[in-house]
């Protein structure tokens, strides 16, 4: 017994792959089973039971190593794994990108009888949800309507009458706001009573949720988390004549309600278990109904309050039953949906409605509307590629520290990537207190991004509703100023020395292959470029032996940026970065002509 514990060996734990396992079974058996299993040839008797338990201890090293992996945000792969990690912390995952911009409209309508100027009853209004569609195939909606009688709107002189010279007809131009996508709908049945039902589109292109009914008319309205019973509803401001605000806000509660969880191949409606007999709440909430909870106590206990949580229930709202659900939503099947000028041409579907319809001509009305061009003067540009695993890992965690609030710097940015795609998406933002402000007055950059991918300047419209969008959340006494950054086109150039008796040119090949690659995204805005980066990427080649120099050059030419960066004057010291100025974003627009390297 003494003797066979002196021939104890410790069992190796670090063997995880199917070698290493192997190798040490082998030594293993020779060790302790050397009278029973001598022959350990490939063909024996005796590899085969190795190799059979290497293979199973390799793969169940595998899938231990892939759990443990997965069960962390920072060290997941799988992207849908990453959402659902984030979604755990309060992230919500947008899915397919959505553009915003303004178009001009225009429209033919008959001159007065004197032809002095428009006849003001066939002066249209264009309704919302016209459709247009560009030279590429994409869709866009018009978001509200369009009225083409407000003063501010051009009117010139479309057609004369060629004997005397008098307007017989008038053009008119008009702005409106459109959003990429066209709309679709999903009717499902639903049978019995199921907790918290529910209901899958099997479309990865859906970008945003317009309506949910079921077929006795109820409706059921989007909220953030099924905890949350409380919306606001913009009503008609009848003061509108006092006050230069069209519309009003108010809490509204509402017991039927659903949460969208998005994944990148489908969208999923949940809903929650309560019954009709939650209905019994008031339509119009009042903070005062669960803040002021005495109950005839001579004293009030302190309790938490949360002003998007009023109803006094448990059950997350009311789930569908017995019924067929009518889902009305919006999808990209594009992947291409920005739009350069000129590029939004066709009109696909138009509603006109007139003061009083009935003592117009049918036929002048048939030809206004087909008159309706559209053109958009700007370019519609937003976020066309969908965040990839470390972006996504970086939004989580800035969304999760924000909690529903910006105080910090990381806040206002995290709540700028996490504007609904409706409102158009931003590709970079970062924010930067005024040195010349003696206020809090905060100055945030972004950039959105072109139809190829580059990045460019958002346009107004975007600007407006990250504006709005911030606005819920920031401090009474923080102002921000959108502004756009600067954005800077570099290239490299660098030359390597290649191992004696090697193909040069294949190691080119790979220098490059290997540095596109890393560069393929645009840099964060501020974000410094290591140049010390670019060594140690080159030393990875095998077939290198040495590299000479890396030079980092500003690209300017009719394809780039006009925007002036002196490299060399924001370079260190020691050549390993380059220092770039908090409003600048770097880019190689083309990894492919902009990373040149050379063999000396």
């Amino acid at each position: 017994m003494a003797n066979y514990k002196k021939r104890l060996v410790p069992i190796k734990y670090t063997s995880r792959n199917y070698s290493s396992i192997r190798s040490d079974l082998i030594d293993h058996a020779k060790r302790y089973y050397s009278d029973s299993f001598k022959d350990f040839s490939e063909a024996s008797f005796g590899a085969l039971m190795v190799d059979s338990v290497a293979y199973i201890g390799d793969i169940l090293s595998f899938y231990l190593d892939y759990q443990a992996n997965e069960s962390f945000l920072d060290t997941s792969i799988e992207y849908n794994n990453i959402l659902r990690h984030g979604q755990a912390l309060g992230y919500k995952f947008q899915g397919r990108g959505t553009t915003t911009g303004i178009v001009s409209l225009y429209v033919i309508v008959p001159a007065g009888e004197t032809g002095m100027g428009i006849d003001s009853r066939y002066v249209p209004t264009l309704r919302k949800a016209a459709t247009f569609k560009s030279i590429n195939g994409q869709k866009y909606t018009l978001v509200a309507d369009v009225k083409f009688n407000q003063p501010e709107n051009e009117i010139v002189v479309a057609r004369v009458n060629e004997a005397t010279g008098v307007p017989t007809h008038y053009a008119i131009k008009a702005y409106g706001q459109v959003i990429s996508g066209e709309v679709k709908a999903f009717t499902t049945k639903v049978g019995a009573f199921e907790r918290f039902r529910k209901i899958k589109i099997g479309n990865a292109n859906v970008a945003e949720i317009l309506s949910v009914r079921d077929a006795q008319g109820n409706q059921y309205y989007e909220v953030d988390y099924l905890s949350q019973d409380v919306i606001y509803k913009e009503l008609v401001n009848k003061n509108i004549t006092n006050e230069i605000v069209p519309s009003i806000l108010k809490p509204f509660t509402v017991p039927r309600r659903f949460a969208v969880v998005r994944s990148r191949a489908s969208t999923i409606l949940q809903f929650g278990y309560g019954s009709k007999s939650e209905l019994d709440a008031q339509s119009i909430a009042d903070p005062s109904d669960i803040a002021l909870d005495v109950y005839g106590k001579d004293y009030v206990t302190d309790r938490s309050f949360d002003p998007s949580k009023l109803l006094s229930t448990d059950k997350f709202g009311i789930g569908p039953s017995d019924t067929t659900i009518t889902i009305k939503y919006r999808q990209n099947p594009n992947r291409n949906i920005n739009a350069g000028v000129g590029a939004i041409n066709s009109v696909t579907y138009s509603d006109f409605v007139y003061q009083d319809p009935t003592l117009l001509n049918s036929r002048s009305r048939t030809d206004i509307a087909a008159s309706l061009e559209v053109y958009n003067d700007e370019p519609i540009v937003g976020d066309v590629r969908s965040p990839n695993s470390d972006e996504i890992r970086e939004r989580i965690t800035n969304t999760f520290a924000t909690q529903n609030r910006a105080v910090t710097k990381l806040d206002y940015e995290a709540l700028a990537m996490m504007m609904p795609q409706k409102f158009g998406l931003i590709k970079r933002a970062t924010v930067i207190r005024d040195p010349d402000s003696t206020k809090r007055n905060l100055n945030m950059y972004i950039l959105s991004q072109d139809a190829s991918g580059f990045l460019t300047k958002a346009n107004q419209t975007i600007k407006r509703n990250l504006k709005t969008w911030l606005g819920k959340y920031k401090m009474m006494t923080d102002t921000v100023d959108i502004i756009d950054a600067k954005i800077v086109n570099i290239g490299i150039n660098y030359s390597i020395v290649v191992k004696p008796g090697l193909d040069k040119y294949a190691a080119l090949a790979k220098a490059n292959r290997l540095l596109r690659a890393r560069y393929l995204q645009p840099y964060y805005i501020g974000e410094p470029f290591y140049i010390s980066e670019i060594h140690s990427i080159l030393s990875k080649v095998p077939d290198i032996l040495d590299v000479r120099s890396v030079k980092v050059v500003q690209k300017r030419a009719a394809q780039y940026s006009d925007i002036r960066f002196d490299v060399d004057a924001n370079t260190s010291v020691d050549g390993s970065y380059i220092t770039t100025p908090k409003n600048v974003a770097l880019e190689i627009k083309f990894p492919g002509f902009d990373i040149q390297g050379t063999v000396v």
